[in-house]
């Protein structure tokens, strides 16, 4: 019977994975302490949170077997809570800046990613880029109408003032 700590554990890894929209396990082994602060803050910033704590108990809240393969060695589960992108993009970026991390698997939506997944969805735009770009999209036709309507106005002073010139 495992011990009341480590049920607590369990109890609070599947907890974060409820509230989260995606998690990604890495090893953080060769990271500093300062390293590792300024991770977390960066996730922090992104609507993320890395939480670690032994590889079995990871295991068994996300369901025994489902990742077992990645938890090797010093793991760490990085949750993402804002949406699905925005920590996994601080993730990688904060990967690719330091190569101290190692990116093992993802998991979201009861499914297992891989590390390219785990990539390829950090490239994606985050969801307040797609708000952004939506919001472009819908104004551009506006701002089309008005320029048609102002053309009419606009060329007439032109004709106007080409007549003029040429008195």
């Amino acid at each position: 019977m495992p011990n009341q700590h480590n049920q607590e554990q369990v109890k609070i890894v599947q907890e974060k994975l409820d509230r989260a929209a995606s998690m990604v396990v890495i090893d953080y082994a060769g990271a500093n302490v300062k390293d590792l602060t300024e991770l977390r803050a960066a996730l922090v910033e992104a609507g993320g949170e890395m939480f670690v704590t032994k590889n079995t108990l990871i295991d068994i809240a996300v369901g025994k077997g489902k990742m077992t393969e990645s938890l090797q060695g010093m793991s760490a589960a990085v949750f993402s809570y804002n949406d699905p992108i925005s920590a996994i993009k601080a993730l990688v970026k904060f990967h690719d800046e330091k190569e101290l991390l190692e990116i093992k698997q993802g998991f979201m939506d009861d499914k297992v990613l891989s590390t390219a997944e785990v990539k390829a969805l950090s490239k994606l735009p985050s969801k307040n880029e797609l708000i952004v770009m939506l919001i472009q999209r819908l104004k551009s036709p506006g701002q089309g109408l008005v320029n048609v309507l102002q053309a009419n106005a606009r060329n007439l002073v032109y004709v106007m003032k080409a007549i003029a010139d040429k008195k």
